[in-house]
């Protein structure tokens, strides 16, 4: 079977699946190959599936290729007792069942459990189909499960060890955090960044208001220096208490506030509340030009 690689992963899927040496009409427990075919109810998810959402508008966008064309490849699954469990292909099965599809091409292998979970783990990474937390989870149940050292997890995968590292950093954010990111609230730069707060309730704090006002990676990290450098002070005594946690309200209000400046000036400000009576407004400008501009709307304000 041939694999569409993205980027190339090392070793990949097919040093993974044992190959089968006969072609056959699939059968009861038999091992058949690409030309092999299942009723679909006959085949079920693996449980232990490292990718839990599935974006519904991609699925029906391939649910309506599949009635065009059919499943192109073929998902590969394993014998148990009363039916097949999906090792790879979860994704097509389910957009197969969409567009009533009573049949899928199958490869049909025996295969251990160690090599069901690499396999579906790094089907999953190879594709890019995971989210961020997902992405992570996959790195360390490959470490946890199948005893693979980080060098090993980025050999596999053709990443580097840093990139392993960095995205199972992301398990340590406040959940609430996380679950912003699977759902594409923040971005994976934005959630790096926010792991320089260190208390959870902060983390979740920081991560509404980076959603609230639409911030910049840039800018969170600029943040974030800010903070920790009040977090030090404080730990050296130059500072008596933590900067005041900001409402969720007063945090909605001033991105409405900032996106006002943004239209009144035509550039890109950003506020920078301390607590609910100060901070700064930081306004940006790109070329002398500009800050003549914004010097003139300025004084037309005052």
């Amino acid at each position: 079977m041939a694999i569409k690689k993205k980027g190339g992963l090392g070793k990949g899927l097919d040093a993974l699946i044992p190959k089968g040496d006969k072609e056959s009409k699939a059968s009861d427990k038999g091992v058949g190959t690409a030309n092999s075919y299942l009723e679909i109810i006959k085949v079920e998810p693996n449980r232990d599936q490292p990718r839990k959402k599935f974006d519904e508008d991609s699925l029906v966008e391939l649910s309506e290729s599949i009635k065009q064309h059919g499943v192109l490849e073929p998902l590969i699954v394993v014998p148990k007792d009363d039916y097949y469990m999906i090792v790879a292909g979860e994704r097509r099965w389910r957009a197969a069942k969409m567009a009533g599809l009573a049949q899928v091409p199958v490869i049909i292998r025996e295969l251990n459990e160690q090599q069901i979970l690499e396999i579906s783990l790094i089907e999953n990474l190879q594709r890019e189909d995971l989210n961020p937390i997902e992405e992570a989870l996959a790195y360390k149940k490959l470490i946890d499960d199948l005893h693979m050292k980080q060098d090993e997890v980025a050999e596999r995968v053709s990443k580097s060890r840093a990139a392993v590292t960095n995205s199972m950093r992301l398990l340590k954010l406040d959940a609430r955090v996380q679950e912003m990111l699977i759902d594409d609230l923040i971005s994976a730069g934005h959630a790096r960044a926010i792991l320089g707060i260190s208390d959870n309730d902060r983390q979740y704090e920081f991560a509404q208001r980076v959603m609230d006002q639409k911030m910049s990676v840039r800018d969170v990290e600029k943040e974030i220096k800010r903070i920790q450098r009040e977090e030090e002070e404080i730990k050296a005594g130059k500072r008596d208490e933590q900067p005041e946690a900001l409402d969720p309200k007063l945090v909605a209000i001033l991105a409405e506030q900032q996106e006002k400046l943004k239209g009144i000036l035509g550039t890109k400000v950003v506020i920078n509340a301390k607590s609910s009576s100060r901070g700064k407004v930081e306004i940006e400008y790109y070329s002398a030009d500009d800050l003549d501009v914004l010097i003139g709307k300025l004084e037309s304000l005052a």
